[in-house]
């Protein structure tokens, strides 16, 4: 996914930024909210998954990915921003995750781990109390 598609995009709201401008800060609405329908993006089970544990508290329940770009002084540039942050997140879910193979431990492993116990064990046992007969 090279770019976001348009029909996915809900809103695009210009808000006033704080930061560095000096008086176009007051003046000029730079910042950028961007909403993002992800059903619309129609991305796999396991993309869309991963997509929520990464956007996080940037994903609504209604299933609107918000992104807010204030970065720049200039809204294109906050909005070039914005964008190519939805289409690094969403590129990221559709990594997939190398699966987990799980391993055995092996006989010899456990046979020197049951040794190991028992001398420890006996060097304990010999801290114990000395009784005089």
């Amino acid at each position: 996914m090279a770019e976001l598609p348009e029909d996915a995009i809900v809103e695009e709201k210009f808000l006033a930024a704080s930061g560095p401008g000096g008086q176009n800060v007051n003046k000029v609405a730079t910042a950028v909210q961007l909403r993002v329908d992800v059903f619309r993006l129609g991305l796999p089970p396991y993309a869309y998954a991963q997509l929520k544990v990464l956007a996080g508290t940037k994903l609504t329940a209604g299933g609107e990915l918000v992104i807010t770009a204030r970065k720049f002084r200039t809204q294109d540039a906050n909005r070039s921003d914005a964008r190519e942050r939805v289409v690094e997140l969403i590129e990221k879910a559709l990594e997939r995750q190398a699966r987990r193979v799980k391993t055995k431990v092996s006989k010899g492993a456990k046979a020197r781990r049951v040794d190991e116990k028992k001398g420890r064990s006996v060097v304990k046992a010999g801290r114990g109390k000395v009784s005089v007969d």
